[in-house]
Order: structure tokens, then C-alpha cells, then sequence
């Protein structure tokens, strides 16, 4: 029995100081028991000596110094695993929230989980189809790869991540396939379109939920992605299935690092972020990946607003320099009415050469994908200068490539959010739309593409 402790010092916020501990250590877990029998859960933040600093999960109103009680319980936070997570919901904390029974775990793994050695990692290699366009054809997502969604307050990011988890799939193979979907800090009603949207396209049903609203503690929106990534674990690595987790918003579990971290009176580092974000971050990102000798693996899209539009800020630049690329979205694109808003031009997947080409899209795809870039990146610019000059200082030319980016945007990114659109859907878009352009102009594409594609649709 976990010996009990009535030397509560002091209570300050979400804070407070146990006198006289033995044997505690960093991270350990707490029960503390008020007069009236009620329990509450705790985490050791701090030990000093024979003080304990620790934070409490729920609100510290009522606790009476000199009649609660305090247990350690010798273990750090866990997740009790199992196959049976599928098409459920569970609160940050890993309790489900959607009425239905307790999961009897198969095992308890702490949340904290363990890093994956480097040299047990395999190069992501293989394409997984979002049947976004924007996505599959020009920044393709690859199985074991981190491509995080950055977006700003008031975009469609939302939609975006819902549609993702439902249509994403591995083609050709019939190989199990789940979505772990942890959401932090997001309001009721956006959390009922989730699930309402998983449930509608019955996409739950290979879905693991975990969701952390804003007026629940900050403490428990700093153990929500971690608990999705243990279930995500457990599924690719025991149960040989293909994960792709989504965690969103990451700026919410940031701001919360940073309460906590305030709280316990650190020296804050950027913009009052604690100095070891990075660490924490990537603590969290590189759970993802494939491992050797192992059939399952964890693909992770993390969405993050940027506060402000600033790609600059601490979470969007940290979370660029451990992730394999982005996606943006854009306000401009935004008001125009392109859904999804994806800015294809700053995008990036740093592995999409890896996921694409002859057996795993199609040969062309390489060529047409360079053509597409070049050539918008081309029309947006002959469409600013004609907003600078008026359209008859372009040459015929230009004007060809102005009509050609408008086109790309209506019809290549936006799609809506219902439309799942194939790899040679996608493709077939892809070529109707160079077709726009004079054949001389297409330099980065194979006569022997030419040949076959161009004009044909």
C-alpha cells in the first residue's frame, strides 16, 4: 500500500508543495484525498530533498491543507493498449468519453515511450494516397514520413485534417490501415464535427480518438498527443498495422508547455516559450517512422496555426526543422474560394521523389510534377505583373501562363472536401492542365510522356 502523506505545505494555482517525501521520483504519478473521500490526480514535477513540487490533472479548489491526504503511486502515467481502441473516443487523459465500456488492456505502456534508435529506422519509401491533389500530386506524404499542415486561425484546417482521416489509404495492398486522431484544446463543437464526420463515412470505425477541450487542465493537453502516440505504438508495431496519426493543434499543446512551464517559474525562452520546446517537440515527432524488421508503421501529420501568419514563430519554425517538409495554407487562396487553401508553391515534402514514380504512382508523375511547379510559379508571376503593368504589356506567352495558374488553382487544388481523388485522377487533372501550355514550353517533361499524354484529355 502506497504510504500517505498529510504535509501538504502550500496550494498556488495548479501547484503544490509536499513536505517529508520518501522515495519519490520525477514524473511519478499522485492521488490526493480530500475530507470528503473525493480523489484527484497529480504528477511530481520537481523533487528537492524531501520536497515534493507537484501539478495537479484537475482544479485545486477545495483542498484543505491540514485534512487531505497524498499517495504516490510508484509509476509514471500509462495507457492501458488493445485492439478494441479502434472506433472509439477517449478524453486527454486515455478515459473514454463516448459512453461505451472500459478497455481491458492487453498491456500498460507509459506514455512517455521510448525513442527510436536511429539505426532501427527504414527509409520511408512508400506512397500513401490522401486523394487530395494538392497533396498526392505535388507534395506527396509517404508511409513513416512527419508532414506537418501549417495553417492560421480562422483557415479550413479542421476540414482538412478530417478529410485526410478519412480518405488516406495504402494502394494496391490490402494491409490494415488506422487513423489515431488526438485533438488539443479544441472547442466542443469542433470536436462533435470530428467525430460526427468519422461516424457519417464510417470511417470511426478504424479510427482511435483522443480528444483534450480547451477548458480542460493544460496539464492534461500536454499528455494527449503522447497518449495517441502510445495507442499509435502499440497498433503499428505489436498489431503490424499501417498508422497515420494526425495531432491538432500543436500551437495549443505548446501554449500549454508554455503555462506549465511558467508556472513552475523556468527562465522562458522565445516569445516566453520554455528553452527546451525543441527537445519536447521533437519528443514527440519522432515517434514516427518505420522500423526494421517490423510490417507496421506511424505517419504523422501535425497541424499547427501559426499565430499571426508568421512562419517565423517558435512552434511552426521548430516544428520545420524536425519534420520532412510542410504543407501551408493561405489566407489569399482563402478569399478566393480554393478549398482546401493549399499554397503549393512554399509547400514541401522533403521525401516526395521517394513515394512516387514507375510501381508506385506512375512513371509521369515525376516529370508532370515539376512541369505543374514551374509552370504556376511562372503564371503567378506574369499575373503580377499584370496587375502592375495591365495585361497588354505580357507577351502571348505570359498570358497563357496567367490563364494556366488560375485554371490550376480552380481546378487542380480545389477540390472541396468530400471529392477523394485517385493518384491517376489526379494525374489525368495534371495533364489536361499543361495541355493548356504550347508544347515547346514543356522542358521538364520526356518526349516519350509527350507523346502519350499530352492533348489526350
Amino acid at each position: 500500500m502506497p504510504k500517505e502523506y498529510r504535509t501538504i505545505q502550500e496550494v498556488a494555482g495548479p501547484l503544490m508543495l509536499v513536505r517529508g517525501v520518501e522515495n519519490v521520483s520525477y514524473d511519478e504519478l499522485g492521488e490526493i484525498e480530500l475530507a470528503s473521500g473525493e480523489t484527484r490526480r497529480c504528477k511530481v514535477l520537481e523533487i528537492d530533498g524531501s520536497d515534493a513540487l507537484v501539478q495537479l490533472f484537475e482544479s485545486s479548489t477545495g483542498i484543505n491543507l491540514s485534512n487531505s491526504k497524498v499517495r504516490f503511486l510508484g509509476r509514471s502515467m500509462e495507457l492501458g493498449v488493445s485492439e478494441d481502441m479502434l472506433g472509439r473516443v477517449f478524453d486527454g487523459l486515455g478515459r473514454p468519453i463516448d459512453d461505451g465500456p472500459e478497455i481491458l488492456p492487453e498491456e500498460r505502456r507509459d506514455i512517455n515511450g521510448l525513442p527510436m534508435n536511429p539505426a532501427a529506422r527504414s527509409y520511408p519509401e512508400e506512397f500513401i494516397q490522401t486523394g487530395v491533389s494538392a497533396i498526392d500530386g505535388l507534395n506527396t506524404l509517404v508511409r513513416g514520413q512527419k508532414l506537418p499542415i501549417f495553417s492560421a486561425s480562422g483557415l479550413p484546417h479542421a476540414q482538412l485534417a478530417a478529410q485526410i482521416a478519412r480518405q488516406a489509404k495504402v494502394r494496391g495492398k490490402n494491409e490494415q490501415f488506422a487513423v489515431v486522431f488526438a485533438a488539443m484544446g479544441i472547442t466542443f463543437e469542433e470536436s462533435n464535427y470530428f467525430i460526427e464526420s468519422f461516424k457519417e463515412t464510417g470511417a470511426i470505425d478504424r479510427t482511435v480518438l483522443f480528444i483534450n477541450l480547451a477548458n480542460d487542465p493544460a496539464v492534461e493537453r500536454i499528455s494527449t498527443p503522447r497518449m495517441a502516440l502510445t495507442a499509435a505504438e502499440f497498433l503499428a508495431f505489436e498489431k503490424d498495422m499501417h498508422v497515420l496519426v494526425i495531432l491538432t493543434d500543436i500551437t495549443n499543446y505548446a501554449d500549454a508547455l508554455r503555462e506549465v512551464s511558467a508556472a513552475r517559474k523556468e527562465v522562458p525562452g522565445r516569445r516566453g516559450y520554455p528553452g527546451y520546446m525543441y527537445t519536447d517537440l521533437a519528443s514527440l515527432y519522432e515517434r514516427a517512422g518505420r522500423q526494421n524488421g517490423k510490417k507496421g508503421s506511424i505517419t504523422m501529420i501535425p497541424i499547427l496555426t501559426m499565430p499571426e501568419d508568421d512562419k517565423t514563430h517558435p512552434i511552426p519554425d521548430l516544428t520545420g526543422y524536425i519534420t520532412e517538409g510542410q504543407v501551408i495554407l493561405s489566407r489569399d487562396l482563402y478569399r478566393r474560394g480554393i478549398t482546401p487553401p493549399i499554397d503549393v508553391l512554399p509547400s514541401l515534402s522533403r521525401l516526395k521523389d521517394k513515394g512516387i514514380g514507375e510501381g508506385k504512382t506512375r512513371a509521369d508523375h515525376s516529370n508532370t510534377m515539376n512541369q505543374l511547379f514551374s509552370a504556376y510559379a511562372r503564371g503567378k508571376e506574369a499575373k503580377e505583373l499584370m496587375v502592375i503593368l495591365g495585361e497588354a504589356a505580357l507577351s502571348d506567352v505570359d498570358l497563357i501562363y496567367a490563364k494556366f495558374a488560375d485554371a490550376f488553382e480552380k481546378e487542380y487544388v480545389s477540390q472541396g472536401y468530400d471529392a477523394n481523388r485517385d493518384i491517376e485522377e489526379t494525374l489525368k487533372i495534371g495533364w489536361k492542365l499543361l495541355s493548356i501550355l504550347p508544347r515547346s514550353e514543356l522542358k521538364r517533361i520526356d518526349d516519350k510522356f509527350l507523346d502519350e499524354y499530352y492533348g489526350k484529355y
